[in-house]
């Protein structure tokens, strides 16, 4: 790491997102001290247990003490009160970050919460269905994105500072103002997310009509929806109610070629469908070609599995 990078980070929430950066950085930058905290005696403890950190405090304003980095891990909807409980302890100087996969909302909070500090939002765009301070992992943010959404006042120089930290720990750093952010991620995350929880509600309501057999007999496709809705109600919650607009938005459209398709299904359209699913393939195979995901049939989350 460069002669600007961090000395101290402080991370505060050490679930999935939060215990994966701190094995990260203890993993990739053996001379960074990592704090931690959790709002949770019981997720303390078990960080404590599980080494994600150097030091876990008891309370917010400790744990940000002597930082120049502090990375918000909670959910969207609490970070306006995590930012404020951490005010008393901040440095002048101190960054603050976040993991939220919703931009817009998050910088308007921390930047109310925290006026006059340096304010640099981030998401990186990598995670797994499980939470938890069991469930982190050092290469968590391998070849994955993380996109910075800095302000437009932001200090040039501890932006890059945030860069060069990602990029460290192995991620691959974008930029983006944070509505287009929301708008991206609203329709490539926070949409799917939507629809897996649709999906399997609807299967769940039929498990009695069905005798149980939507579950025995849960092909591929149906597999990956539960995958992708078992992930945390609560983080999901405040992710949707925090991105309203852009999740409205690309739900409308979705929901105006879902009726084009039900149409083309309707009328025996096959050259429709066929040219929709060709085109959409291709999306698929552009996702493999840039390594974001894995051609084999478990995608290769067998190699995960969430404990390294």
């Amino acid at each position: 790491m460069s002669e600007a990078a961090f000395r101290q980070v402080t991370i505060v929430g050490l679930g999935l997102l939060g215990g994966s950066i701190g094995r990260a950085v203890q993993a990739h930058l053996p001379g960074v001290t990592v704090v931690g905290f959790d709002a949770d005696a019981a997720v303390r403890a078990k960080a404590r247990e599980l080494g994600l950190a150097h030091t876990v405090a008891e309370k917010a304003a400790e744990a940000a003490q002597g930082s120049d980095l502090v990375i918000l891990c909670v959910p969207v909807g609490a970070m306006g009160d995590a930012a404020r409980a951490l005010a008393p302890g901040l440095s002048q100087d101190a960054v603050i970050s976040d993991v939220g996969s919703s931009k817009g909302s998050v910088a308007r909070a921390l930047a109310e919460a925290l006026p006059g500090h340096h304010v640099i939002p981030a998401h990186p765009v990598a995670g797994t269905e499980r939470s938890g301070p069991e469930a982190g992992f050092s290469s968590l943010f391998h070849n994955r994105w993380c996109i910075v959404t800095p302000p437009a006042d932001a200090d040039a120089a501890q932006v890059a500072r945030l860069v060069a930290f990602w990029e460290a720990l192995g991620a691959r750093v974008e930029t983006m103002e944070p509505d287009h952010h929301d708008l991206v991620l609203a329709v490539t995350s926070h949409l799917p997310h939507l629809i897996a929880y649709t999906i399997v509600g609807t299967a769940s309501d039929l498990e009695e009509v069905t005798q149980s057999e939507v579950i025995k007999y849960s092909a591929g496709g149906f597999r990956d929806f539960t995958r992708i809705a078992a992930s945390d109600p609560t983080m999901w919650r405040d992710v949707f109610l925090s991105n309203r607009d852009a999740v409205l938005e690309m739900l409308q459209r979705f929901t105006e070629d879902l009726t084009e398709l039900q149409k083309a299904i309707r009328k025996g359209d096959g050259d429709t469908l066929f040219d929709h699913f060709a085109r959409t393939r291709a999306i698929r195979r552009g996702i493999i070609e840039m390594g974001q995901d894995d051609a084999r049939p478990d995608f290769g989350r067998s190699d995960h599995g969430g404990s390294k």
